[in-house]
């Protein structure tokens, strides 16, 4: 039955590989193991508790209305022209500088394909302009793209929380130094890399600008909303408590609101978009990870689980790499590492004392890397929207990007994991 699992599991990832849809891949491999291992209905159980998990999935809804509705608002415009334009004052920070600015943009606004597209119709161009690479500007902005691993909304780290029975903030604080170390030696490896190859500013002759960018006009006050709920969840967590603790979920509606408030919107069509952004994220994200809790059952009744927990018990190492390079791989190759990195928190995580390991620390390297490894994968959603933007093939975004995101999930493993 073990090997009959694996069987399946490899065919479950091949799948979700060549772009079948992952739910429906996740949840029909689930069933199957879960049938073959005599369990069907603890497979629908899981199914059922995920979908009915309460603040998880308050968690990940309010975050997708708040950026809804700061979209909306154009709140999130604002904030982007605002850091696109510090960095256009220091040419020789602009690589590095754009890496950056898109990876803090995505801890605000969770979404890689979303960041992709508000960033790099603003920061490629300028970057070309500027004199860089087209290949270079859409490889910069790609590699930001994993900044959303230190969102509160993002589906790991309200998954991860809950295994470990902590707030949401405490798994964030655990490794957000060793993911801001990662981050900024990526972006100085691509400055290299650009300077290697000549393609940084000021190598290429260009006359492209930003059309309309010039007019527009940036209320700061309205670019300052995006970032209130972090910093609302920053100055309350257990670590800061400058002010009462307050939930992701409070966060994100008090945000949404001051949103409505300052920038005068129709209050009837920013609620509205308030729970599109609420209802996409239940049947997207939440949806995702209940079809992952019926495939992380499955393998546990068909013995995988177990077997696989056996192996790790023998080497620290083996889960410190399965745990890095599985999801890495998996999202470099299909553009999207969140089954992966789902299914391994789901199956493996639980048990991390076993190998040596925090809960915490093991669950949040799945995710780190996965987000990684999408940040050079061709065919991720954020890859083509950055390519297109600068005229290139997403396949030459990959070739610059493999070794800062390969160096920065060694980073992140050895300072969390240890050596």
């Amino acid at each position: 039955m073990v090997w009959i699992g694996a069987v399946l599991v490899v065919a479950t990832f091949y799948a979700i590989i060549k772009n079948f849809e992952t739910r429906m891949v996740l949840f029909v491999s689930g069933v199957v193991m879960a049938v073959l291992g005599g369990n069907l209905t603890g497979a629908f159980d899981s199914f059922v508790k995920t979908m009915v998990a309460g603040e998880l999935v308050t968690t990940i809804c309010t975050v997708i209305g708040f950026s809804y509705v700061m979209d909306h608002t154009s709140c999130s415009k604002h904030l982007v022209v605002f850091l696109t334009n510090l960095l256009k004052k220091a040419k020789i920070v602009l690589v590095p500088g754009a890496v950056l600015v898109t990876f803090a943009l995505n801890i605000a606004l969770p979404s890689a394909a979303g960041v992709a597209a508000a960033v790099g119709a603003l920061l490629i161009p300028t970057l070309i302009g500027a004199g860089a690479h087209p290949a270079l500007a859409a490889s910069a902005v790609l590699l930001g793209t994993w900044g959303s691993v230190l969102s509160p909304g993002l589906m790991f780290n309200p998954q991860v929380a809950k295994i470990a029975n902590v707030d949401v903030m405490t798994v964030i604080a655990t490794f957000t130094k060793q993911v801001l170390l990662a981050a900024v030696v990526a972006a100085l490896l691509l400055a290299l890399i650009a300077y290697l190859k000549k393609e940084g500013a000021g190598s290429q002759h260009s006359e492209q600008v930003m059309e309309g960018e010039a007019e527009f006009r940036i209320n700061y006050l309205w670019a300052l909303i995006p970032v209130v709920p972090l910093v609302l969840l920053v100055i309350g967590s257990k670590q800061v408590r400058l002010i009462p603790e307050i939930t992701v979920a409070q966060a994100m509606v008090i945000g949404t609101i001051l949103g409505m408030i300052v920038t005068r919107a129709n209050p009837g069509q920013a609620t509205v978009k308030f729970f599109k952004g609420t209802g996409d994220g239940y049947g997207d994200i939440v949806g995702l990870m209940a079809a992952a809790a019926v495939f992380t059952k499955g393998m546990e009744v068909i013995g995988l689980t177990g077997a696989l927990i056996e192996v790790m018990k023998n080497s620290q190492q083996i889960a410190q790499f399965a745990s890095t390079f599985g999801p890495f791989a998996i999202a470099a190759v299909s553009g999207s590492g969140n089954a992966a990195a789902l299914a391994f928190n789901g199956a493996i995580t639980p048990h991390a004392a076993q190998f040596g390991y925090g809960i915490i620390e093991l669950g949040s390297m799945a995710q780190i890397a996965a987000g990684l490894g999408r940040s050079m994968s061709p065919v991720a959603g954020a890859a083509i929207i950055c390519a297109r933007i600068a005229g290139v093939n997403p396949l030459e975004l990959a070739k610059r990007n493999a070794a800062p995101t390969l160096v920065a999930a060694l980073i992140v493993m050895f300072t969390l994991l240890g050596f």
